[in-house]
């Protein structure tokens, strides 16, 4: 599941605000390693956030965007990872309920996948290879304490560098894992557009589900 889009409403109450755009750390500035990308995208999606930061979030890649919105238009518009109202905003008031407001933001994959139709696809492996290098840039620059992956897709990604498959997802939210390759501890969680379907089946209301994440977070 990309990191979808929606129309720009009201400001929430208690939403963060959306990211300074000089925090975006450009790793390739006009990176065309994946040719079928370059053709779909608006701008690349890099991640965001204070450079030393003790939490990364990892999605998996930016969505289509709405150039129409006010500013949380997304990342394939703002060039700034986990920037839609949907999905974005959902994150940065997770990880700022759980004392995290300060986490940096990225994505496995920098640039919106779209299908022949121009609708939000899933990466390719080929694509998610291209762009594992941007990933691992940032984690060594970074050095988090722990790496927060949203998502069954992103799990997968985080786990491929310790060389490990995603076996059973459900079962593996909120369950940390160690990550020998960048001295860190993997914590995945469900992606925002499914944490509602899924918490109260996993046992957890919304307060209990902050909470088992501050739990983990340094």
């Amino acid at each position: 599941m990309t990191d979808s889009d929606r129309p720009d409403g009201p400001r929430a109450s208690g939403e963060p605000s959306l990211p300074n755009s000089a925090s975006a750390f450009v790793v390739e500035e006009g990176c065309s390693r994946c040719p079928d990308l370059v053709a779909c995208r608006n701008r690349i999606s890099w991640g965001n956030g204070p450079r030393d930061a003790s939490v990364v979030v990892v999605g998996e890649a930016p969505g289509a965007g709405n150039p129409d919105a006010e500013t949380w238009r997304g990342g394939n518009y703002t060039g700034m990872a986990y920037t839609t109202r949907h999905s974005g905003g959902r994150v940065r008031r997770l990880l700022a309920d759980a004392g995290h407001p300060d986490a940096y933001y990225t994505n496995a994959v920098k640039c919106f996948p779209c299908d022949g139709e121009g609708s939000n696809r899933e990466p390719t492996d080929e694509e998610r290879a291209n762009c594992r290098p941007h990933l691992e840039t940032e984690l060594d620059a970074i050095a988090p304490e722990v790496v927060v992956s949203t998502g069954k897709h992103a799990t997968a990604t985080m786990l491929a560098f310790e060389g490990r498959d995603v076996d059973g997802f459900l079962d593996s939210v909120l369950d940390p894992v160690d990550l020998d390759a960048f001295d860190a501890t993997l914590l995945p969680l469900l992606h925002p557009s499914y944490q509602e379907v899924w918490l109260s089946r996993l046992g957890y209301s919304e307060s209990e589900y902050v909470d088992e994440i501050r739990a983990h977070l340094p």
